[in-house]
């Protein structure tokens, strides 16, 4: 019998009876809810212990995420050692953070990309309950950095902007990826 690294075969065989459509959206779904965990999860630490200890164990957290991530895309669809940008920014995309921003914007070319996030539904919780908005900028910077350096260790990750940092209404953060000039 063959061994399913996602899910036993009983398990894969229940989800190919769901239409594509309604599987998609148990998909988003479930990504959605690890994020609902994670936020709970740091609501939490913020709660008992502070924001800097709260951001210094997520900026931890997600770091070693991205390189979990990074590395078990890369062999799920078969890329290389040392892909160039746009091949990450393919992986990068297919990433659970990814996947929850649907309000964002890609830009890639042969040796750049730019990827922006218009709409943050983690800073719009964080402003309804009065929180205020997050300084996330360590926490992503370490995540987006370590995807890209686990995957290609030439690549340069640069924040254009995010929080602390002052942004446009309609930008709550902007990455740069590029391979260096020779």
């Amino acid at each position: 019998m063959a061994e399913y690294p996602y899910g036993s075969f009983e398990d894969r065989e229940m989800l190919t009876k769901i239409p594509m459509e309604k599987l998609l959206d148990c998909l988003f779904l479930q990504i959605r809810n690890l994020w609902r965990v994670d936020g709970l999860y740091f609501l939490g630490i913020e709660k008992g212990f502070g924001t800097e200890t709260a951001t210094e164990v997520d900026a931890g957290v997600w770091e070693a995420m991205a390189a979990i991530e990074a590395k078990s895309l890369q062999r799920m669809f078969g890329v290389g050692e040392n892909p160039d940008v746009p091949t990450i920014m393919r992986l990068l995309r297919l990433t659970s953070w990814a996947l929850d921003q649907p309000f964002k914007t890609v830009k890639v070319s042969a040796e750049k990309a730019v990827l922006s996030i218009t709409r943050c539904r983690t800073q719009e919780a964080r402003l309804s309950k009065g929180l205020g908005e997050f300084p996330c900028k360590r926490v992503r910077f370490g995540y987006l950095k370590n995807f890209a350096k686990t995957l290609n260790p030439k690549v340069e990750v640069n924040c254009l902007v995010c929080p602390p940092d002052l942004h446009p209404q309609n930008v709550w953060c902007s990455w740069e990826f590029k391979m260096p000039q020779k």
